[in-house]
């Protein structure tokens, strides 16, 4: 059997069920070009026409559509019950968070050993996406999100503020003259995050130099990768503080500005489904990533 487009048909059922593309989105916690490229997506898979435009405005079902909104919601509802049975059938201490790999490896990772000394029987369980685009549909009991929201089919709360700043290996700096000003950047090689929230462009409309060219410079797909390559001497990181602590505390990177940072605010989000009260061990994860965070200072030093 092909693979159901799961995801597809769950947006599908909604846009029916709610009137609407916009409602949704809204439910869903996505945009309203995602959910319409769900459609399109599951009308080519089954080569049949599921919605039609109403004489009024609007949207309908089709025939087909009809037929297939019906199976997909009861087939959805009886997956959502199974999952529900199942996690309560789960150890009362066990709990899953979901988060992108550099927040997992370079954060969460090195505290958990911690989390298990004051709770041994706290079983922690950690999902990596580097994503995260569709958090309706996580089946983690929390995650950790990074930007601004609002993901109003979730509950979610500010877990910490972040800040950027440039670093780079101590021998690419030796080699450079350990240069203090940001001028001395055009002729360093630049390396780029993906997240468009961290690129070079944030910095020069801040520090400038306004000749810095912040098109050029190779790209990286995580924000650990990117580390790792300023550690290596590739060039010249934009990056985030949160995760920069250990290379920094190391002496695996250094700061070449130390009083130049970009604030993000609140950068990072404890996001969980609405609907009941937290398990115990969810409960425990909560309170334990809230202690951590205050324990981290935003302030480099």
């Amino acid at each position: 059997m092909d693979r159901l487009p799961l995801n597809a048909l769950r947006a599908f059922a909604l846009v029916l069920e709610r009137g609407g593309v916009r409602a949704a989105a809204r439910e869903l916690a996505i945009s309203h070009s995602a959910v319409s490229r769900h459609l399109k997506e599951l009308e080519r898979w089954l080569g049949v026409a599921l919605l039609e435009k109403r004489d009024g405005g609007g949207l309908r079902a089709t025939a087909q559509g009809q037929l297939l909104a019906e199976a997909a919601r009861n087939g959805l509802h009886g997956m959502q019950q199974a999952v529900e049975a199942v996690r309560e059938q789960r150890s009362s201490y066990s709990v899953s968070v979901c988060a992108t790999p550099s927040f997992a490896v370079r954060w969460l990772l090195p505290r958990l050993p911690a989390l298990q000394r004051s709770y041994p029987r706290l079983e922690v369980s950690v999902v990596v996406d580097q994503r995260l685009e569709e958090p309706g549909s996580f089946s983690s009991d929390l995650a950790i999100r990074t930007g601004r929201g609002p993901w109003p089919a979730l509950l979610a709360e500010p877990l910490m503020d972040e800040c950027l700043y440039p670093l780079l290996s101590p021998a690419l700096w030796r080699q450079s003259g350990r240069f203090r000003d940001p001028e001395e950047l055009c002729r360093m090689r630049l390396l780029h995050d993906r997240d468009p929230n961290t690129s070079w462009q944030v910095w020069r409309q801040k520090y400038g130099p306004a000749a810095l060219d912040v098109r050029r410079g190779p790209r990286f797909a995580s924000s650990d990768l990117l580390l790792r390559a300023a550690a290596q001497g590739l060039g010249v990181a934009l990056a985030r503080h949160r995760l920069a602590q250990e290379d920094l505390a190391s002496g695996a990177l250094v700061r070449p500005f130390e009083t130049r940072v970009i604030d993000l605010g609140a950068a990072y989000w404890i996001v969980r489904p609405r609907g009941g009260a937290p398990r115990e061990a969810v409960t425990i994860l909560l309170a334990w990533l809230r202690r951590e965070a205050e324990r981290t200072p935003l302030v480099p030093s």
